[in-house]
């Protein structure tokens, strides 16, 4: 039986460390120091397997795109592949914005301009192909608009509506305690009334 490696067993634990703590404490807790505190390693230590604090966090980002990913595709094997492709919108939207509000802390850090710009870890290339899926998707349902940037609206919107339900001000403004209205009404915003 051949034994594990141990420099890629304590890079997977600090990673493990990192999304462990921005599930409970945010993105904002994601120091180094405290990350190789809560590992049981060294201050220093991390800075062997990540140089920069940026490649840390690029690593513990790329697990929140994996998981959105995952779950993403979990919810378009959903049926019986006879849906089409406004309600795989919906599903996709869905599963977008509960994993937004589930995750804040993991969803506010993926989407750091920073983390995304550095090119750590192919970043950018992890979070595109779901952004590829929402084009292909939108180009489905609205052939006589420009689907990139059709779905590039509507992901702003579902941005700003985990954001702002987060916050609970959408709550107050709209009166409700559930998001579904307000994803239906993105997709009918961008993509017309169903039936159109």
């Amino acid at each position: 039986m051949q034994e594990s490696d141990p420099d890629t067993g304590l890079r997977a634990r600090l990673v493990d460390v990192g999304v462990d703590l921005v599930t409970r404490e945010g993105a904002q807790a994601l120091t180094l120091r405290e990350i190789a505190r809560r590992a049981g390693v060294s201050h220093g230590a991390p800075r062997r397997y990540f140089p920069t604090h940026l490649e840390l966090l690029s690593a513990i980002a790329r697990r929140g795109f994996d998981e959105l990913a995952r779950r993403a595709t979990a919810a378009a094997a959903v049926g019986d592949g006879t849906a089409g492709p406004r309600a795989e919108l919906a599903a996709l939207g869905h599963v977008y914005l509960e994993f937004a509000l589930g995750n804040r802390g993991m969803y506010e850090l993926m989407f750091r301009h920073d983390l995304l710009a550095s090119g750590h870890l192919g970043l950018r290339e992890t979070s595109l192909p779901l952004f590829g899926r929402l084009v292909e998707l939108v180009g489905r349902v609205r052939p006589d608009a420009d689907a990139r940037l059709v779905a590039g609206a509507l992901w702003a919107n579902l941005h700003g509506i985990a954001q702002l339900w987060g916050w609970g001000s959408l709550q107050l403004a709209t009166d409700t305690d559930d998001f579904a209205p307000l994803l239906r009404s993105a997709l009918d915003a961008h993509l017309g009334p169903v039936g159109e």
